[in-house]
């Protein structure tokens, strides 16, 4: 291994700019139009649609990250970067034509499609340009760019449905997704691939979405499949193990045998399924608690999370001078700490804690989640060779959208379960008391007979949030004590 970037270009800092730019636009594209979607469906209907607006994005977004991860490493970062930029930008600009909801989900699926290569293809490229060491702190740039979009998308979205049309919140990607590829096109050398004999092994392609897609089903549909579970489960484990064993056959795998051989692949893999699952302890239940037991309003909710995306960028561009005078490892490990201490803090909030207290918490996990992840993936892009690095980029990104939809599906099967048990009586109890307008409607005693039965519960969704973020311990102790310095490919 050399201490040299793999692309050599005098241009870096045009690269870096497109590539944050690339992913602001896909950062951004969750929170705006979370914002306008009451504007949307004041136009269109469907409010029975409203949730595969934004899983279908997701859905068709976790099913091909691998596929361009592998992609990248056969064609080259640039095509597939356009591909995937291409598809984003027509999903985007179609989506402001639609007519109906169903034609805003397909347009919505497109616009998945070609997410799933932004994140990961833009990291890789970066990785490409930039030494190991200099990666450590270039790769909290990329992070920073998360925390921006956190806050800038709710403000921009309001601003452009009041001012503009609808439309205007999916066309607005259009120059930044542009401008990104004109620097690109102009700045990034096209490099042959690394592997040209190889072929893309379509058999494996087909069998790696199917089994996805079942698996995705499952965990974020669990309440509307009802019995159907069971089997849709079932088909999940059977079309992995077909899966596998192509895998294990064909000259060509999606997943190179590193991943599974490595220590640290593994480590980050893992990392950030762990990472994934914890941080829907707070992205989806703190509002809940805030609203519903606080008494808080949206904008308090909004502005407790914002403090997790403030602190998330701010520790992985820490944890980057930090691996250089410490190590992998110590890295790791200091941000497992602090997202464990976070999610400890979760458990001492209790029903007259006021919103600041929700938001300091926020703002621990979310230092604890920029610094391992950033730990995690930049160990993982050092220790892997130039022609494999897309697939490890993508794999651990691919991992954490896994974990996410795991700790979804874990953490609402605990809340159930914790309501069935306090309230077994009450219905819709988290709605009454989210709802202003059923919230005063209700007695002092039933809303404090509710208040408190779902405060127990959410205690119990935060205690299984520490007992996940306690394994990143354990996880971060796999890395090694060595400095990102002197390492690459």
């Amino acid at each position: 291994m050399s201490e040299n970037a793999q692309i050599q270009t005098g241009h870096r800092h045009w690269v870096l700019i497109a590539c944050m730019l690339a992913m602001f636009m896909a950062a951004i594209e969750v929170t705006i139009v979370a914002t306008a979607m009451p504007t949307i469906m004041s136009e269109l209907g469907g409010f029975n649609l409203l949730g595969w607006v934004f899983s279908i994005y997701l859905l068709t977004q976790a099913v091909t990250v691998p596929l361009y991860g592998r992609l990248a490493d056969m064609w080259g970062r640039r095509r597939v970067f356009f591909i995937g930029t291409s598809l984003f930008l027509i999903g985007s600009l179609m989506c402001g034509f639609a007519h109906n909801m169903w034609v805003l989900i397909l347009f919505r699926a497109i616009q998945g499609l070609g997410a799933a290569a932004i994140v990961p293809i833009s990291a890789t490229i970066v990785a490409d340009v930039y030494t190991p060491r200099e990666r450590a702190s270039v790769q909290g740039w990329l992070s920073s760019v998360w925390g921006v979009a956190a806050i800038v998308g709710p403000l921009s979205g309001a601003w452009l449905v009041q001012h503009f049309s609808w439309a205007v919140v999916f066309w607005v990607n259009l120059p930044i997704g542009l401008f990104s590829m004109l620097l690109l096109a102009r700045y990034l050398p096209a490099l042959p691939s690394s592997e040209p004999a190889k072929t893309l092994n379509i058999r494996g392609c087909i069998w790696l979405m199917i089994t996805i897609t079942l698996l995705l089903v499952a965990l974020l549909q669990a309440e509307v499949l009802g019995w159907w579970l069971a089997g849709v489960a079932l088909l999940a484990v059977f079309a992995g193990w077909i899966l596998k064993r192509n895998e294990q056959r064909t000259p060509a795998p999606l997943f190179p045998p590193v991943i599974w051989q490595s220590r640290i692949q593994i480590a980050g893999n893992l990392g950030n399924v762990i990472i994934g699952a914890a941080m829907m302890g707070i992205s989806a239940f703190l509002p809940t608690w805030i609203q519903g037991i606080t008494g808080g309003s949206p904008l308090q909710a909004g502005s407790a999370l914002a403090m997790m995306s403030l602190g998330w960028p701010l520790a992985s561009t820490l944890s980057g001078r930090l691996m250089l005078i410490t190590s992998y490892r110590f890295t790791a490990v200091t941000g497992a700490f602090l997202l464990t201490l976070g999610s400890a803090l979760l458990l001492l909030l209790h029903i007259h804690s006021p919103v600041w207290q929700a938001g300091a918490t926020a703002f621990v996990i979310g230092t604890g989640m920029g610094m391992t992840s950033t730990t995690f993936l930049v160990s993982v892009q050092n220790h892997a060779e130039y022609s494999v690095r897309g697939i490890c980029t993508a794999s651990i990104m691919f991992s954490r959208m896994i974990g996410s939809a795991v700790g979804t599906a874990l953490m609402g099967a605990v809340l159930n379960f914790g309501l069935a048990q306090h309230l077994p009586h009450a219905q819709d109890p988290v709605q009454q008391i989210m709802s202003p307008e059923r919230r005063e409607q209700l007695s002092q005693t039933v809303l404090e007979q509710l208040t408190q039965g779902i405060a127990t519960s959410l205690h119990g969704v935060f205690l299984l949030a520490l007992l996940i973020a306690l394994l990143t311990l354990w996880v971060g102790w796999m890395l090694p004590r060595q400095r990102p310095a002197g390492q690459g490919s």
